[in-house]
């Protein structure tokens, strides 16, 4: 975007969420979450034995429903608040299609029990690894200019977007091994009976389907 000056804050959530302005830490939650479950995919893939089918279903849907709604509901959204957006918009959505294409093959590889998930399990952190790292470089300068207020109101059209069972694995996903601080901060924009269900009941399903792909 030429001439548009640089963050003043670290554009990537690879390092952390410290430098990031605090409306960006959800949206950043879940691509630490996509980034920490693509490398659980592949140290697991070379002794897999199918147990984790299930965990990597839901991961499939929430990563769908997250590229889906950002095409049809956030960058629309961004492009009529800030006209710079717009062509990068067309890149992030090839980028997404890549994606599918990697996720593809390994539900394939889990499909056929295990074979050949060695190779797409990389090759699918491989592409996501860059794809968010792309996006973020995009799109947080955009979240930057257009400030907390907008952007949030942009943000709760997306996650009004999510389908029920992506709705239910969400809360207890993206918080995750994620810090008390995070947890907290993105927890206040929950409704209180959402966050007590997404602590309790959501929390202890989604330990379960854990399980799979841990042990």
């Amino acid at each position: 975007m030429t001439g548009t000056p640089p963050p003043s804050f670290s554009s990537s959530s690879e390092n952390g969420l410290a430098a990031l302005p605090p409306h960006f830490h959800g949206f950043a939650l879940m691509h630490i979450a996509m980034r920490r479950d693509a490398a659980r995919l592949r140290a697991a893939a070379p002794a897999w034995r199918g147990g984790g089918a299930e965990w990597w279903q839901r991961l499939r849907e929430v990563i769908e429903w997250h590229h889906t709604s950002e095409d049809d509901v956030l960058w629309p959204g961004l492009r009529r608040r800030d006209a710079d957006f717009d062509a990068q918009a067309r890149e992030l959505h090839d980028d997404h299609e890549e994606l599918d294409a990697a996720m593809a093959a390994v539900s394939t590889a889990v499909g056929r029990g295990g074979d050949g998930l060695v190779a797409a399990a990389k090759g699918f952190e491989e592409i996501l690894r860059g794809h968010l790292r792309d996006e973020e470089r995009v799109v947080f300068p955009v979240f930057d200019r257009l400030g907390e207020r907008a952007y949030l109101a942009e943000e709760r059209k997306v996650v009004s977007s999510a389908p029920v069972r992506v709705m239910t694995y969400l809360q207890p996903w993206m918080f995750d091994g994620a810090s008390r601080e995070s947890v907290a901060h993105v927890s206040s924009t929950i409704p209180p009976p959402v966050r007590l269900i997404g602590a309790t009941l959501l929390r202890r399903r989604y330990e379960r389907t854990l399980k799979g792909i841990l042990t």
